[in-house]
């Protein structure tokens, strides 16, 4: 999450901000941190089966991490193609009726209208993918290691912040939609502030 949240230093948030109608950057903030520990689950999760784990390892021969030396074409939308296909990525992770489950849990952890949380998702989806693909090149990471890689990046969440169950279990729901408001009510204001400090 560490290297996450680096990539949008450097007035990258406050560029995204604007691009949030009506978004303050205490939202944007909170926001982004809920989709980035959401795709960080969701990418655990998908690759605890090996098959999930083997389509990762070979989906990230694409996502190389070069997107990332132009970050702010991707939030701007000006970057294209397959690294930047944030619903294409949110897609496969997600299925289709869980990413409308993760909108919903954003905005109301944050206090974000939905079209800025999704809007914000699939921003952040490429540079998700982008930054595993660029740990998985530097450090020449076989499957085994990726897996090593993002289960122990999971479970330093779950120590740093116990709420991260929460995501993990609407990640486990059928994506009917129903799971929302009993997450709701298991205090999403508290996981829009996870990561402050």
């Amino acid at each position: 999450m560490d290297l996450l949240q680096g990539q949008l230093q450097n007035g990258l948030l406050d560029q995204l901000t604007g691009q949030l109608s009506g978004a303050s950057k205490e939202q944007t903030q909170s926001a982004t941190n809920l989709a980035l520990s959401t795709i960080l689950g969701a990418l655990t999760k998908n690759a605890a089966q090996p098959q999930g784990l083997e389509g990762l390892f070979g989906a990230l021969n694409n996502h190389d991490g070069s997107i990332l030396n132009n970050i702010g074409g991707l939030l701007n939308g000006s970057a294209q193609g397959k690294e930047a296909d944030g619903m294409g990525i949110l897609s496969h992770l997600l299925g289709g009726s869980n990413i409308f489950n993760v909108v919903e849990m954003i905005s109301k952890g944050s206090g974000m209208n939905r079209n800025n949380s999704m809007n914000l998702l699939m921003k952040l989806a490429p540079v998700a993918l982008g930054m595993l693909g660029k740990q998985k090149k530097e450090q020449q990471m076989q499957p085994q290691n990726l897996w090593s890689f993002l289960n122990n990046s999971q479970e330093e969440v779950k120590k740093q912040m116990p709420q991260q169950s929460l995501i993990t279990k609407m990640l486990d729901r059928d994506g009917d939609g129903s799971a929302m408001d009993e997450i709701a009510g298991m205090g999403m204001k508290v996981l829009g502030g996870l990561f402050r400090r």
